[in-house]
């Protein structure tokens, strides 16, 4: 048996700190392309790697930001280029962008600081967001979406009743290290589970270390793990026939940046390196590993989908050597662009 290994990428823009302050502004397309010196650190990066090494991906692209560029919609723009080298599009979904629908919203952010919440939300709440997705995938002119992922990894029970009177077939809202509902129905870490006749396909949730009877629990990003940590959680689920996993990332993951504009910023070579090694790594292992977008997960496993909740355990050493490098690598990106001539 082949596992399924799906590289997702939530794309999204940043709210810019407009929730702070209401003289800043949301921030679009810098947040997805990271433009370093001309060059594309961000979702270019991304996609010359997934092509150099034919690896096809999943992308969720973010659509309520719709509810602020409302003139524009530089979203779409790249949702079809995304579609266009052959990557799945599908649903991602802030909820804190559905408040500046409204003219008083810098005063229902103050009263209402958490506008970002899934969690705790009325089913009919987000069965409209959930539509407002489908109707930018329809006016973007892109496949509608089968697979939904919320803000922040952010769920519970309601939420999957929502997707299923919306007829979105798929979800990966479980990430248990980002968000965890507290719901026993959703301590998920590995595998596929269907829930209000979704089929839930949790990003991968692993135990990276132990110390007495404590137990750390880490989800699976290429910012937040190393190469070597990711190799041996796929060698493991082969070996116990973990039939997919799920990995986390994020365009605006491969630059190092003093603020979401990008005015300062230069690539993060660590985490570009993580990436390209993965891809590099399916490339060579296909005999034992089949890189797949999420839809087409969903589809192929739908039929008899294994419910069996495995959880991966990584490996404390090298945890700890992840941590040193990536403490010196942070602290060597904050020297460099305080270079550049802004002060840290």
């Amino acid at each position: 048996m082949r596992t399924r290994v799906c590289i997702s990428i939530d794309t999204e823009f940043s709210i810019g700190g407009a929730f702070k302050s209401p003289d800043k502004q949301p921030v679009a397309e810098p947040m997805v392309w990271c433009e370093v010196g001309g060059r594309s650190q961000g979702l270019g990066f991304l996609l010359d790697q997934f092509e150099r090494h034919r690896i096809p991906a999943t992308f969720f692209v973010e659509a309520a930001h719709r509810y602020f560029f409302r003139e524009q919609d530089p979203m779409g723009a790249i949702a079809r280029r995304i579609a266009a080298h052959g990557h799945e599009v599908q649903l991602h979904t802030h909820p804190c962008w559905s408040v500046f629908q409204h003219g008083d919203w810098w005063e229902r952010v103050r009263r209402e600081p958490f506008q970002d919440e899934f969690f705790g939300r009325a089913v009919e709440d987000s069965v409209r967001l959930l539509r407002q997705g489908q109707q930018a995938f329809a006016e973007w002119g892109i496949p509608a979406p089968t697979v939904f992922r919320p803000g922040n990894m952010q769920h519970d029970d309601a939420l999957f009743a929502a997707m299923a009177r919306c007829g979105i077939a798929y979800s990966s809202c479980v990430g248990l290290a980002v968000f965890d509902s507290k719901d026993p129905r959703y301590r998920l870490y590995s595998g596929v589970h269907r829930r209000h006749g979704v089929l839930e396909m949790p990003v991968l949730t692993f135990q990276d270390w132990q110390l007495g009877g404590r137990r750390h629990l880490k989800t699976l990003t290429i910012a937040g793990t190393s190469f070597d940590e990711t190799r041996l959680l796929l060698e493991r689920a082969h070996e116990q026939q973990v039939p997919l996993v799920v990995l986390l990332t994020h365009p605006f993951e491969y630059v190092q940046r003093r603020d979401d504009s990008m005015r300062t910023a230069r690539s993060n070579a660590l985490h570009q390196n993580r990436l390209a090694r993965l891809c590099r790594y399916l490339d060579d292992n296909r005999e034992r590993f089949f890189p797949t977008g999420m839809g087409e997960a969903g589809s192929a496993l739908q039929a008899a989908p294994d419910e069996r909740n495995v959880l991966l355990h990584g490996s404390g050493w090298r945890s700890i050597r992840r941590l040193a490098e990536q403490a010196v690598y942070d602290r060597y990106g904050s020297w460099a662009l305080s270079r550049q001539g802004v002060p840290a």
